[in-house]
This record gives structure tokens, C-alpha cells and sequence, in this order.
């Protein structure tokens, strides 16, 4: 799926039931619901979990729990803007 798809199932009141969590993440926190999302990946214990994880510590402002997760999920997801992060994230988690 592209960044372009995923953006526009935004406008549906819920994510659908087939997205797998970590995506299901990363649409709660496009809608401006961190809380939502960091709950749904919070306990997951698989890298992309883990690499969205970090992404929504980045994002709350708490970078040594972000450097944390990053070192866990054992990539270097991290962009230069949380924007690209969240694209670059979307994109590796759809293909």
C-alpha cells in the first residue's frame, strides 16, 4: 500500500478490521490519537512493533525511551523529520 492509499482510509471513522496492528497504529496516530496508537504497540513484541513504538516516543518528545525502542527494533527507522518517518514507516509496513 502506498502512503497515498493509507492517507486516504483517514477518513474513515475507524481503520479497517484486515490493517495489522502496527499500521492500525500509525492510523490512530495520523488521526491525532497517540494514546490509541502507543496502546496497540505497547506490548508488541516484533521489530516493526517496536520500530513504531520508537517512532511515537520520538514524536511525544521523550528521546531517550524513542533511542530505547530504536535500539530494540534493530533498525534505523529514524528520518530527519517525523513526517518521513511516519511515510518511510508506512510504506516498509505495507510492502
Amino acid at each position: 500500500m502506498q502512503v497515498d492509499e493509507f492517507r486516504a482510509l483517514l477518513g474513515l471513522e475507524a481503520p479497517p478490521a484486515n490493517l495489522p496492528v502496527t499500521l492500525a497504529a500509525l492510523w490512530w496516530d495520523a488521526k491525532g490519537e497517540w494514546n490509541r496508537a502507543h496502546s496497540l504497540v505497547d506490548e508488541l513484541e516484533t521489530r516493526e512493533g517496536m520500530a513504531v513504538h520508537a517512532y511515537l516516543h520520538r514524536k511525544e518528545g521523550v528521546a531517550w525511551n524513542a533511542d530505547y525502542w530504536y535500539k530494540r527494533a534493530g533498525k534505523r527507522f529514524h528520518r530527519p523529520t517525523l513526517e518521513a518517518e511516519w511515510e518511510a514507516l508506512v510504506e516498509g509496513l505495507s510492502g
